[in-house]
């Protein structure tokens, strides 16, 4: 069974408390309460330590009552900073501890920030502070200047608000990009397994075709001196080709299982692959180094092509396959001179060998032959590197 860490120490547990959405608390109303309850209790020790301006009982009333509106500020935030202003004017208009109601108020200023828009945010800030000065100014000038002092706490709420509004907007907008990013590699995937499975079955199973119908043409064209050893090739053929298939096929799920690029065909199986179809191969990579991402695609690019001339150029067709180095670049170039009828097909097999090019880096072009036939051109660029025994083949 998977387990997913989480954050384990004070500071990642803060962290990650911190750029959560408050809609996204299991229990908002709990939370809110005993937020509320911390506050209230804060604002009252503080109150209470100030002996000079010890509140009464009705402000310890009003006190009580701007924190017990912390409870609903989650859901309406405004509203509970209405209340907490309604009951906090009247508690300073009545001289008590300045300083008392100063969590409780920084807890409603910061979630009308956290919750707002930076506007909104400004607003608030700049009509509660006007309210606070307003309102003390009444009690003498020199009470004032404390609503100045106490007024950066105000405005110290509000900018953290703003801050980790913004953060978590940042978080979250980073996590819908790397949402994306994983939706696009999914799809990537998913291309990466249908041409693997194109071209693997596409190729195989032509060439099953092929062969069943020479198995097919032997046994009805002279049924009375029956060639029983080109039966029995035709037969053996066929199952080759299915061994192979197989093992092909094995080999592609095995990478796509380990969720890696593992063993895929390069170039030192082009010969093979001509040789079964029947078509003249020509590879000389001189010097250079041809990485293996480059010569997969070269490797499934040439058998997608000739899959297609087995297809479509007809059975007198010549079909021609150029695999060389030029210039750093790896110019890959299947012709025949048949039909020219690969075009007619379904396209997806043109679609994925351009796809196998663009992977990495390089182009592709198909089409016909003005002097008949049809054509495959692929460029892959590559790192040129000296090579004690570069390959060089003829068939």
């Amino acid at each position: 069974m998977a387990h997913v860490n989480g954050p384990t120490g004070p500071g990642e547990r803060l962290t990650a408390m911190l750029h959560r959405d408050p809609g996204e608390s299991a229990h908002p109303l709990r939370a809110d309460a005993a937020l509320a309850a911390g506050a209230g209790l804060l604002g009252a020790a503080i109150a209470y330590a100030d002996t000079a301006m010890r509140p009464d009982a009705l402000g310890w009333a009003l006190l009580a009552g701007a924190a017990l509106a912390l409870v609903a500020r989650r859901r309406r935030p405004m509203a509970v900073l209405a209340v907490v202003v309604a009951c906090i004017a009247p508690y300073q208009l009545l001289d008590n501890a300045h300083m008392g109601p100063m969590p409780i108020a920084m807890t409603a200023m910061y979630t009308v920030a956290v919750t707002g828009t930076v506007r909104r945010a400004a607003t608030v800030g700049a009509c509660v502070v006007g309210v606070a000065v307003t309102g003390m100014s009444f009690n003498g000038v020199h009470r004032a200047f404390d609503v100045f002092r106490t007024s950066g706490w105000l405005v110290a709420a509000l900018v953290f608000g703003v801050a980790l509004r913004n953060s978590r907007a940042y978080v979250a907008e980073q996590r819908a990009i790397a949402a994306r990013e994983t939706e696009r590699k999914l799809t990537e995937e998913r291309l990466r397994i249908a041409r693997d499975l194109h071209d693997l079955l596409a190729h195989s199973i032509t060439l099953i075709g092929v062969r069943t119908s020479v198995a097919a043409h032997v046994l009805t064209a002279t049924p009375d001196r029956l060639d029983r050893a080109a039966v029995a090739a035709a037969l053996d053929s066929i199952a080759d080709t299915c061994r192979e298939a197989r093992a092909e096929l094995r080999t592609t799920l095995t990478v796509l299982r380990a969720d890696e690029h593992g063993p895929l065909p390069d170039l030192t199986g082009l010969p093979e692959l001509a040789r079964t179809a029947k078509a003249e191969l020509t590879v000389a990579t001189g010097g250079a180094h041809v990485p293996p991402a480059v010569g997969a695609a070269a490797y499934r690019i040439v058998q997608e092509s000739l899959t297609n001339a087995v297809r479509h150029a007809g059975p007198d067709a010549t079909t021609r396959v150029r695999v060389e180095a030029v210039d750093a670049v790896l110019e890959v170039t299947v012709t025949d001179d048949g039909r020219g009828g690969a075009a007619g097909g379904s396209g997806f097999g043109i679609v994925g060998m351009g796809e196998r090019a663009r992977s990495v880096g390089g182009t592709l072009e198909a089409g016909p032959r003005p002097e008949g036939g049809f054509e495959v051109t692929a460029h892959l660029p590559l790192l040129p590197r000296l090579d004690d025994h570069p390959l060089e083949v003829t068939a």
